[in-house]
């Protein structure tokens, strides 16, 4: 006992910071960790459900709540279009480069957590948009808060703006407009460290990522880069005292120091864009690739590493914790509960992993779950995947499979839920769904 009291007290220090920090972006500050989960364990269409309002326009962005309200970004097309599942939006592939989207308003909406009634909605901008995969959305990118101001990232129209809790601008930039890799649309949500917000824009043509202040929205610094198209979105890696912004680019993963930019580390030799983000503890961070047809590798970083890192033809160097082929995640990024790495596979495959050592400890196939868009959460018990088909599998955090339960709603679901304290967030095409009891 006398061992395990200072460990103990360690890891519920740790969680306290976690809950300080709150769900400030997407994944949260800690990339889906939570001390302990407070909202439902069950839920129906009939239960713990407080309210369900109809959604106007589309998007996959999370939503964002910063005390009492509820900020979520939109695209609202004049003929009403709503994004397709996976296997609808491959089988519409051979159209899609053929559409001619409407024109779209771009809009950023307050509602109240407790009621779900609108208190708010603010158009950003109108335009035809290029067509994009018929199963991603023109509001795709997350926001952000610094805890007095929302930040809002529209990348299809280049636009970044501040706002107030009550809906007015702050200030705007335009960060351009860019080709996306085989025409399928963005995805990059933002980051935020205290008064700096983080954007990532890995494209076909311009490449780079660059943070601004939440208060007045100066560029503090920029890194042009080269590189294809990712939809990775950047992560706030906090360990031994430091802070590091890591960016999963095209090939390159890259940690810069949040202050300034300086590149504390870089690893190359990832071959492919990344689609889902990296799950991080204390110790090490976890990322990976995988493409439609197969998975690529799955790579762990140390804590405290610095300068460059390549991978051989193997995807190994000494430089790196461990790595495993034909590991790596698809558009759902892992998460870290209790010592291990959750990761969702094709067709309703779960893979667990020792955090420690990279030893697969388990590869099960999960009953009914369907397509894994939306990125996974947990806590120290329980980790929550919610397929596609509105069905969140909760499962047992550890070393053994255990399906603990299941919840459904009806409704096509890609975007990543959000929590906050007793309330889950869910974001379907059709709804705005509150869990809570």
């Amino acid at each position: 006992m006398r061992i395990l009291a200072p460990i103990l007290l360690l890891i519920s220090l740790n969680l306290a910071l976690i809950a300080d920090e709150g769900w400030n972006q997407f994944r949260g500050a800690v990339g889906g960790r939570l001390p302990v989960v407070e909202h439902p364990l069950e839920w129906a269409e009939n239960s713990n459900i407080a309210w369900a309002v109809p959604m106007k326009g589309s998007g996959w962005s999370s939503p964002l709540v910063l005390g009492d309200r509820i900020y979520l970004t939109s695209a609202v097309s004049e003929g009403g279009d709503r994004p397709k599942g996976m296997v609808a939006g491959v089988a519409s592939m051979r159209s899609f480069r053929n559409a001619k989207p409407d024109k779209h308003d771009f809009n950023v909406s307050c509602y109240d957590l407790s009621t779900g009634e609108e208190l708010w909605s603010k158009t950003v901008g109108e335009m035809v948009p290029p067509v994009v995969h018929p199963s991603n959305t023109y509001a795709t990118e997350s926001p952000a808060t610094d805890g007095e101001r929302i930040i809002t990232l529209f990348a299809t129209t280049g636009t970044l703006v501040g706002w107030d809790p009550d809906g007015k601008e702050l200030w705007r930039q335009e960060l351009g407009t860019y080709k996306s890799g085989n025409g399928f649309g963005t995805g990059s949500s933002l980051a935020i460290l205290d008064n700096r917000v983080f954007v990532q824009f890995d494209n076909d043509e311009n490449s780079f990522v660059a943070a601004y202040s939440t208060e007045t929205g100066e560029q503090l610094w920029r890194d042009d880069r080269p590189g294809k198209t990712s939809w990775s979105t950047p992560m706030i890696w906090e360990h031994s005292g430091r802070k590091e912004l890591v960016t999963c680019g095209s090939d390159i993963v890259t940690a810069y120091d949040p202050a300034d930019g300086t590149v504390i580390w870089q690893l190359s030799g990832m071959k492919s864009g990344f689609s889902g983000s990296p799950a991080i503890d204390a110790d090490r961070i976890y990322f990976g690739t995988s493409g439609p047809m197969s998975a690529g590798p799955l790579v762990a970083v140390k804590a405290g590493t610095e300068g460059e890192i390549e991978l051989d033809r193997n995807f190994e160097s000494e430089k790196v914790a461990w790595s495993r082929t034909r590991s790596g995640p698809g558009m759902a990024s892992p998460v870290v509960a209790n010592g291990h790495l959750f990761i969702t596979g094709s067709s309703g495959i779960l893979n667990c992993y020792d955090t420690e050592t990279g030893e697969r400890v388990y590869k099960k196939r999960v009953s009914d779950m369907k397509t894994v868009v939306a990125s996974l959460w947990a806590d120290e018990e329980r980790v929550f995947i919610l397929d596609e088909n509105g069905t969140t599998h909760i499962i047992a955090a550890g070393p053994e499979f255990n399906v603990l339960g299941t919840n459904q709603i009806d409704d096509l679901v890609w975007s990543t839920p959000t929590v906050a304290g007793d309330s889950l967030i869910i974001r379907g095409v059709e709804k705005l769904y509150c869990i809570r009891q």
